[in-house]
């Protein structure tokens, strides 16, 4: 089976290759001219697609030795994302898939990331950032059913996933996403965008414990986690908190105890992701844990998850930093998951694109 993927919901040109059940090239351009704006600009981010398109498809296809000829599916990012992007790549794709006569498979990318552990690139060693299962072995996929924790740009979400690909969305963002709270904050440390990357390296040098942020839709009880009855998250108090906090603080303070600031933020919003989908876990009964998109490469948010998944014996699955961010290895690998399980029927070159997140394209 050969599939060439398509993904620009944003700010990332990505074409991928999936030849025999494996990832053959995985191409991304990031757009580095937003850094400028403080934050992406959409008008500039669908200029940027439509100007490296062309190249990033035809490095993927050189990168994997394929024919244009050969591909069998042609799969795209349908949304969620900014649409003027979206429609960049989805609209390149539907022309190449009419053209070539072949099937085009619209996706989810909000899914795309659910399923983003699913990625083989075939590398000898597991694909999957692994903890020890609970029975003490190591396995390159998750089993299902699972929890997945979706932490992607503007969206968080926590989802029960079932081996048919359906899936259960039983917590999501209320306000600000995870990934936005760390860019705002960010900003607001006049660290850069995007300033995820930037807390996390100050972070491992600071100390958590300076400031208590505040932990949304939780509160304290005797130096733990509890939650407020449900699994949904929200990020718009800490940033308004960290203003707050920042408001009264001279410069030199703010130089001084850079690292420990960030540091504070951090566990303020990785706390609160751990926690939940350890309950979430706990909950549904279920042993296997998935964490992925961007803030899913954050360092801290990573040895929080191996440290809890260690001690209640879950298996952890987060892809390859590589594979966090918007890419289309994932838009490729779910197109695969869906056509092995007969899901996928010969769509029209009319598909729509769409902007915000709908759980439509899934059974």
């Amino acid at each position: 089976m050969n599939i060439l993927a398509i993904e620009t919901s944003c700010d990332e040109t990505s074409a991928a290759v999936l030849k025999g059940g494996r990832i053959a090239s995985n191409i991304i351009s990031s757009q580095l001219i937003h850094q400028t704006y403080g934050g992406v600009v959409p008008e500039l981010a669908s200029r940027e697609h439509e100007r490296l398109i062309v190249p990033v498809v035809h490095a993927a296809l050189e990168q994997a030795n394929i024919k244009k000829s050969e591909l069998e599916f042609i799969a795209a990012t349908a949304g969620p994302g900014l649409i003027g992007a979206v429609l960049v790549g989805l609209n390149f794709s539907k022309a190449l898939a009419f053209a070539l006569r072949v099937p085009l498979i619209p996706i989810n990318h909000i899914e795309a990331h659910i399923f983003s552990t699913f990625i083989d690139d075939g590398s000898a060693s597991i694909v999957n950032g692994l903890a020890s299962s609970h029975d003490g072995s190591q396995k390159k996929f998750p089993s299902f059913p699972f929890i997945s924790l979706t932490v992607s740009g503007g969206h968080t979400m926590l989802a029960f996933v079932q081996e048919d690909l359906n899936y259960q969305v039983i917590g999501k963002t209320i306000d600000d996403a995870a990934g936005e709270a760390f860019d705002k904050t960010g900003k607001m440390l006049e660290l850069g965008y995007p300033a995820g990357p930037a807390i996390d390296k100050l972070a491992q040098t600071g100390d958590a414990r300076f400031h208590l942020f505040p932990q949304g839709l939780t509160k304290h009880a005797s130096g733990d986690l509890r939650f407020e009855n449900n699994f949904d998250f929200s990020f718009s108090g800490l940033k308004t908190a960290v203003q707050s906090y920042l408001r009264d603080k001279s410069t030199a303070f703010v130089a001084a105890h850079l690292a420990d600031i960030c540091a504070s933020i951090q566990e303020a919003i990785t706390s609160v992701l751990v926690a939940k989908t350890m309950a979430a876990a706990e909950k549904f009964g279920v042993k296997t844990i998935s964490v992925a998109g961007g803030v899913s490469a954050n360092s801290g948010l990573r040895k929080k998850f191996e440290a809890g998944c260690r001690e209640r014996g879950h298996a952890l699955f987060i892809p390859k930093p590589i594979y966090s961010t918007d890419n289309a290895a994932m838009i490729a690998t779910l197109a695969q998951l869906k056509i092995d399980r007969g899901h996928v029927e010969p769509h029209g070159y009319d598909v729509s694109a769409f902007s915000s997140f709908e759980p439509r394209l899934t059974l």
